[in-house]
C-alpha cells in the first residue's frame, strides 16, 4: 500500500470547525476534507493518507484516512496546484488529546522520513509504511484503553 503526508500548520491555517469535524466523524462515520497534494502524479484513491501537525507543539500526526479522489487542479493566489479528497478515519484534537509524537515517529526505521516537509501530500517512503501503520494502529489501540 503507497501512503502520503499531509501537513497541517495551526500558525498558517487555523481549523476552526476541528472540534465539530472530530464529532461529525465519531457520529457518522464519515468525514471528508481535501488537501493540497505535491505528489499528483503518483497519489490514487485508495492510498493511505497520514496528516501530521508542525509549527507548534504537540507536533506529530493526528489524522488518517484513505484517498478518496483522484487528484484535481486548483488555482490560488496567482498559482496551480493539485488537491484531493481525504475520507478520514480517525481525527484527533492535538490541543486536547495526545497524537502521535514527534519523538515515536524519529526512532528505528522511521526515522528515514522526513515528518516536517515544506509540501503537503509527499509521499512516505514504502519501506516504512507497514510499521507506520502498525505503530499508529498501536498507538490508537493503547490510547482507548486509557480513555474508558
Amino acid at each position: 500500500m503507497k501512503a502520503y503526508l499531509f501537513g497541517w500548520n495551526p500558525v498558517k491555517w487555523e481549523w476552526r470547525e476541528l472540534d465539530d469535524d472530530i464529532q461529525k466523524l465519531k457520529t457518522t462515520g464519515k468525514l471528508e476534507d481535501n488537501w493540497s497534494v505535491i505528489s499528483h502524479k503518483s497519489i490514487q484513491p485508495g492510498d493511505r493518507a497520514y496528516m501530521i501537525r508542525l509549527g507548534v507543539e504537540p507536533r506529530g500526526i493526528f489524522a488518517s484516512g484513505f484517498i478518496a479522489s483522484a487528484p484535481y487542479p486548483a488555482y490560488r493566489n496567482g498559482r496551480h496546484y493539485y488537491r484531493i479528497t481525504i475520507a478520514l478515519d480517525v481525527l484527533l484534537n492535538p490541543v486536547k488529546e495526545s497524537i502521535l509524537s514527534m519523538d515515536i515517529l524519529k526512532t528505528g526505521n522511521l526515522a528515514e522520513q522526513n515528518w516536517t516537509p515544506q509540501a503537503s501530500g509527499i509521499s512516505i517512503r514504502p519501506q516504512i509504511v507497514d510499521e507506520l501503520e502498525g505503530v499508529w494502529l498501536n498507538f490508537l489501540g493503547t490510547k482507548d484503553e486509557f480513555n474508558l
